[in-house]
């Protein structure tokens, strides 16, 4: 398991991979990333101390995810997190929460003290495939509702039962509506959701502008921001 890696390509930054506790809804049906998740906090903290002596700051901004929401990372990490900013001078982070917290999002703003992007999973606007099929536990209906409070979304595309006008829409609509996005290519793991590879073919034919598009991360492998 790599923790640890710096983007220098797109959105230049270092980035790292931490534990937390069980994710507080933890029931996506194509999500098999909760297995990282911990019940020992102070072991946690111990681990993710070591990934994030790994960071120099010499970029100015951090990414930091785990397999849920940032609220859920032990609170020795955010702690730790806080010190890095101050001792790297660190000019931003990067986080990722679940629709869920979205009341909650200032609170790190004001703990960490310096600007803080916000992701979310969104995973698809089509509020029955995102409910019904994914199981994601997000009801906001329309985009502008997201991003009301987030600042960058990720995006899932490949899943059969998925059609080629819902990622179409998904894509018009992050473009339309958000500053930042990424999108996620599926590749099937251990839960019964299945990749779709004709979908996923027409897709990176149809939309391989978006390896250009410099607000646009798209990424084909989970492993592709190099950690994981």
């Amino acid at each position: 398991m790599e923790r640890y890696s710096v983007i220098t390509e797109k959105n230049p930054r270092e980035i790292v991979l931490l534990r937390a506790f069980p994710c507080a809804w933890g029931k996506c049906a194509f999500c098999d990333y909760i297995e990282d998740n911990g019940r020992d906090g102070a072991e946690m903290a111990a681990q993710n101390r070591q990934v994030l002596a790994r960071v120099t700051g010499k970029l100015g901004v951090l990414e930091a995810i785990n397999s849920g929401s940032c609220f859920e990372m032990p609170r020795e990490t955010l702690e730790d997190i806080r010190r890095l900013v101050q001792e790297k001078h660190l000019r931003r982070l990067i986080l990722e929460s679940h629709w869920i917290y979205r009341n909650r999002l200032e609170e790190l703003r004001a703990f960490f003290g310096i600007p803080v992007t916000y992701k979310m999973g969104v995973e698809t606007f089509d509020f029955a495939f995102r409910e019904k099929v994914l199981n994601k536990h997000a009801d906001f209906r329309t985009p502008q509702e997201v991003a009301a409070y987030f600042d960058s979304i990720c995006l899932m595309v490949g899943i059969k039962g998925q059609t080629r006008e819902m990622i179409r829409s998904d894509i018009s609509l992050m473009k339309q509506y958000f500053r930042h996005g990424t999108v996620n290519v599926y590749n099937n793991n251990s839960t019964p959701i299945r990749r779709d590879e004709e979908l996923v073919r027409w897709f990176l034919e149809e939309y391989a502008w978006l390896a250009e598009d410099p607000d646009v991360e798209l990424l084909c492998q989970i492993t592709d921001f190099g950690v994981g």
